[in-house]
């Protein structure tokens, strides 16, 4: 295996066993600024004809950056993009097009009104004596979508697709035009596992046809699964480059610490029981579980999706009935029927989409966090404003989230801190027990070691934390005990001693242990 060695206060990459042959696009020494901010600092970055090249990096470290240059959304400050070999100068995105490079942003860029076969044809709609051609237009979009070998239906109106197909149609967009150069910027963050495996064979295939592909992506397994080459940023530099890294390696070039020191020390005092679980069902989600979460302690459910994690959780939040078990509170039952009733009771939810039912993106960071306790902080019917901003600076400062000012928009935050945002809006009622569900989904390696240490602060403290992570080794280095899930069944209970990740793997995919 190739050493990747970090080298954090320069710009020298480590090279090991890179492909060889020219490069389809080579930048070197990129430099781009923003007032007070060097975002890219003298950046030398290629992809070459049939490979995947993974791009790594923390939010900050300049992805998105050199992503916009390669598409010429923006234009670097100083350094040269080289294109077959020759200089060249991208004016424009659709010079960049032009030129066969085509980026596939988080945001698709399709028209939702109009067919597959239109999207996939707009960029260059065939005509004739100056009228749109429909066969032609069809025949084209049919090209491009037998070459990925996909079902993706040419009639349909894109805002009825789902977000594969959404996606997959953006791929047979950038086809159809002779791309080149593939860019994709998280392209798995909507997807199931099985709409991820189909993408990954898309992805190796036009990689066998020649197309470069830049694969972008906060889920590292991924990114070492498909590509061939992956280079580290770190503060606008690169800071490693290799052809077969390890989690491990780069992760400690991303952060500058080994893996091993982002899970901190959980152990704490733990007490008695908090939340009592006893034959809990709802029928078509799970049935007769029976577990304790006791004060101080993280327990970590684990299983594959569909085997109930979330139902579990939504359940003790108020938002799906039980059909038959109890639910007890510090030895008292429970019967919360609404979320308001279970934050009276002191459980707190972070879900798993915060877009969609943990924040409002629209609203600041100060009004989000305060929601659940507005009736705390008013007299009279009047919200106490002094009171209110010093509640969300002191929590602010706590939590180290980084934003302009606790009135700045939500949306305006990166994933890291927008999920920080959260936990602090549950924090706020000083919660009994709370509940999370994928608390890292879609942060950075930086975020989620801040998000890990809270996480350990909050059960020293004596909160029953009931933890639900897809990320195994996310779910095994924080919680003292992991309750196994299978097709809503309760398969095990484990002490951390006894919870091996091969061990815990077995369980949720086979049912037996390994």
């Amino acid at each position: 295996m190739a050493e990747l060695l970090p080298t954090p206060s320069t710009a020298t990459r480590v090279v090991a066993d890179a492909p060889t042959g020219a490069p389809i696009l080579a930048l070197r020494g990129i430099r781009k600024s923003y007032p007070g901010v060097i975002a890219l600092d003298g950046v030398d970055f290629d992809v070459r004809q049939g490979e995947v090249h993974g791009l790594v990096g923390e939010n900050g470290a300049g992805k998105s950056t050199l992503l916009k240059i390669i598409g010429a959304v923006e234009r670097a400050d100083a350094g040269t993009i080289e294109l077959d070999g020759r200089p060249i100068q991208l004016a424009s995105p659709h010079a960049a097009q032009a030129a066969g490079i085509r980026v596939i942003h988080q945001e698709f860029n399709l028209f939702p009104a109009l067919s597959v076969a239109e999207n996939i044809a707009i960029d260059h709609l065939p005509s004739r004596h100056g009228v749109v051609d429909r066969r032609a237009v069809r025949d084209l979009a049919r090209s491009a979508r037998d070459r990925l070998g996909v079902a993706l239906p040419l009639e349909t109106r894109v805002d009825r697709l789902g977000v594969a197909d959404q996606q997959l149609t953006e791929i047979a967009r950038a086809l159809s035009a002779d791309a080149r150069l593939l860019v994709m910027d998280e392209p798995t963050a909507a997807l199931t596992e099985h709409e991820i495996d189909a993408l990954f064979r898309i992805v190796r295939s036009l990689r066998d046809e020649g197309v470069g592909v830049i694969f972008v992506s906060h889920r590292m397994e991924e990114v070492l699964a498909l590509s061939d080459r992956v280079t580290v940023l770190r503060d606008g530099r690169v800071v490693g480059e290799t052809a077969r890294p390890t989690r491990e390696q780069i992760i400690r070039l991303m952060v500058g610490r080994d893996v091993s020191e982002l899970y901190p020390d959980t152990s704490a005092d733990i007490g008695g029981p908090a939340l009592e679980l006893d034959g809990l069902s709802v029928a078509g989600r799970f049935e007769d579980l029976s577990f304790t979460v006791r004060r101080g302690e993280v327990v970590g459910l684990a299983g594959v999706i569909g085997a109930g994690r979330t139902s579990v959780g939504l359940a003790l939040f108020g938002l799906l009935r039980p059909t038959s078990g109890q639910v007890r509170l510090d030895g008292k039952p429970i019967e919360p029927r609404t979320a308001h009733e279970a934050v009276k009771l002191g459980i707190g939810y972070v879900p798993e989409d915060r877009k969609a039912l943990g924040l409002v993106l629209a609203l600041s960071l100060r009004h989000n966090e305060t929601h659940p306790i507005l009736p705390w902080l008013s007299r009279l019917g009047w919200i106490d404003k002094r009171r209110e901003r010093l509640t969300v600076e002191e929590r602010v400062a706590q939590l180290e989230i980084k934003a302009s000012s606790i009135d700045a928009r939500v949306s305006n935050l990166s994933g890291g801190n927008q999920q920080k945002v959260l936990l602090a809006k549950w924090l706020e009622i000083k919660p009994r027990v709370l509940i999370l569900d994928e608390p890292t989904r879609g942060v950075d390696i930086g975020a989620k070691a801040e998000i890990y240490q809270i996480v350990a602060d909050l059960a020293k403290s004596g909160v029953a934390i009931l933890l639900i992570s897809s990320d195994l080794p996310e779910l095994l280095g924080l919680s003292d005990r992991v309750v196994v899930l299978r097709e809503g069944r309760q398969l095990a209970t484990l002490d951390r001693a006894d919870a091996g990740q091969e061990h815990v793997l077995s369980l949720v995919t086979t049912g037996a242990a390994a």
